[in-house]
């Protein structure tokens, strides 16, 4: 399945936020994005110059016109550019959301066209575009106030107005600074959505996020803060990669810790372009966040370290390791890394999103597995072989099989 994930946003002509980075991350993470532009911004690393809101009634044209042809199974909402926009807007979601009178959920109003399908079945033997009742259309609202470069972004009345949008929500992302605008936490769940309370406004050398809902606090991620001030997008990007995983079906806290690392991933691959709080680097996040098992890593035994490590930087790998005299791990331009050790016999990593899911599956299609194994460079490892003897590691790294504490600069 591919996810359909609408994104109602602003257009960032920098490419660092909005809808470029929206469309950059749902991209990269394998859905397909489609948009209702709000506003049209005149803007670069280094502020906002100008802003030209999209009259209310063709935002609503855009969404319809994707809504009743392609299908939506999760919608993220950025910058609003008006009251008015943020009315019309919760007016379609809510038309969505509310029961339909031929039963079921998530198909509302919308109107699918006539047409003919695959083998000549007509629309009405098609599985409807809308999500279906026991899917449920996921809306993340990341409620953007100010760019990073300072510039105010909604009014007091379009502030308001998200009052409206949150009764739709599945999911609210303010920052602290958003958090506080909106009345805090109990102002937020009043309406109903879960809260993911980003921390990177708060001081210190780590930044918690912590996932809330009406029972309380549900989970929280802790990592330190990477130092870059290639910052723009942080927020559009996360929310659009929650709705990403939301909308392949994903729970909440599965969503947001995939689209964490996305978000880190990328700050780290920023490409540090122009003179203020430049973009991230999502078009270099590749393969690290797998949908299924994927062969990203290969270890090869290496008799003369000097040798082979001279030998695969001449064929253009690149070292982002080399420890003790004896190992070093080389990266590729597509990001698939391979690693050359003493003495180890030849071994291919598949990288899996959830390593005791992927263990349980081998097992009960008869394939012998090692328990997996906390590994003290920051992997989770399971061993095993193929029928021919070939040696085998299923793992979970995240940033770790990249971007190591000990990453060579």
């Amino acid at each position: 399945m591919t996810p359909r994930i609408l994104i109602v946003a602003g257009s960032d002509s920098g490419g660092g936020a909005g809808i470029q980075a929206d469309i950059r991350t749902v991209t990269m993470l394998g859905g397909h994005a489609m948009t209702a532009v709000t506003a049209i911004t005149a803007q670069n690393t280094r502020g906002v110059a100008a802003v030209h809101p999209v009259p209310a009634e063709m935002v609503v044209a855009q969404m319809r016109a994707c809504i009743d042809d392609i299908g939506v199974d999760a919608v993220k909402i950025g910058m609003i550019g008006s009251a008015e926009t943020a009315h019309a807007v919760a007016e379609v979601l809510e038309s969505l959301i509310a029961p339909s009178p031929l039963g079921g959920e998530g198909l509302g109003e919308g109107k699918v066209p006539r047409r003919e399908g695959v083998l000549g079945e007509t629309s009405a033997s098609l599985p409807s575009p809308l999500p279906a009742g026991e899917r449920g259309l996921k809306v993340i609202l990341d409620p953007v106030m100010v760019a990073t470069s300072g510039a105010v972004l909604a009014d007091d009345a379009t502030i308001a107005a998200f009052t409206r949008l949150m009764r739709v929500a599945t999911l609210v992302t303010p920052n602290l600074p958003e958090l506080a605008a909106l009345g805090g936490e109990a102002a937020i769940l009043v309406h109903g959505p879960a809260l993911l309370a980003k921390g990177g406004h708060a001081d210190g050398e780590e930044i918690t996020d912590r996932l809330i809902d009406t029972t309380g606090e549900v989970a929280r991620w802790t990592a330190p803060r990477i130092d870059t001030p290639h910052t723009h997008g942080t927020g559009c990007t996360l929310a659009s990669a929650i709705a990403e995983g939301l909308g392949r079906g994903l729970d909440l806290p599965a969503a947001i810790a995939r689209a964490r690392l996305f978000v880190r991933l990328a700050l780290r691959e920023a490409p540090g372009l122009g003179g203020g709080h430049g973009p991230m680097g999502h078009h270099r996040v590749r393969i690290d966040l797998p949908n299924a098992a994927t062969v990203n890593q290969v270890t090869l035994p290496a008799r003369d370290h000097a040798a082979s490590l001279a030998f695969y930087r001449a064929l253009g790998l690149v070292p982002i390791v080399d420890a003790r005299g004896d190992y070093a791990r080389l990266e590729g331009e597509g990001g698939t890394t391979l690693s050359i050790h003493a003495g180890d016999a030849p071994t291919v990593f598949l990288e899996v999103p959830d390593l005791d899911v992927a263990v349980a599956a081998a097992r009960a299609a008869g394939i012998a597995v090692a328990d997996p194994v906390a590994q003290g460079w920051g992997w989770r490892e399971a061993r095993l072989a193929d029928p021919s003897g070939n040696a085998l590691c299923l793992y979970a790294a995240g940033e770790n099989r990249r971007f190591p504490p000990w990453r060579l600069a």
